[in-house]
């Protein structure tokens, strides 16, 4: 999708009400449009976002990212394989973990949405994290995800 293409629109629906009234409405729907202009896209890309994360949530492997290249964003399937769940007999190293209360029960729900235990979330997530930064270090780049505002 075209960024442009979006605020141009949005800013011509503006032009199009101030031409209803008159010189007052017209200048008041320019004054307008010039704010909505410069806040609509961090505003799109916000949305965007949020639609992302909550896609993500609902899938069961692999996640949405928002990407933006230039003017153009688009929403992104990328795959992440599961490792196979391993058995509590594969994990003999322990280590003792405080968080705060906030940060436990946001686990235990994410958790809880997927259908595995607290522990064997925090193990997939770190060793999904871990392969992610080898993978990164190894190619000698970084990688930059999320979206930026002007």
């Amino acid at each position: 999708m075209k960024m442009s293409l979006v605020i141009e629109g949005l800013r011509s629906d503006i032009d199009a009400v101030g031409e209803l009234g008159d010189e007052l409405v017209a200048e008041v729907a320019e004054r307008i449009g010039a704010v909505v202009t410069r806040s609509a896209t961090s505003r799109i890309l916000e949305l965007l976002s949020d639609v992302a994360a909550e896609l993500s949530d609902e899938l069961p492997e692999g996640r949405v990212e928002t990407r933006v290249v230039g003017d153009d964003v688009e929403l992104a399937y990328v795959d992440e394989h599961r490792p196979a769940p391993e058995t509590d007999t594969d994990m003999s190293a322990r280590i003792s973990l405080r968080l705060p209360d906030h940060l436990k029960t946001r686990l235990e729900h994410a958790a809880s949405r997927e259908g595995v235990s607290v522990n064997g979330w925090i193990v997939r997530t770190l060793e999904r994290g871990v392969t992610t930064s080898q993978s990164r270090s190894s190619r000698g780049g970084k990688r930059l995800q999320g979206y930026g505002t002007s």
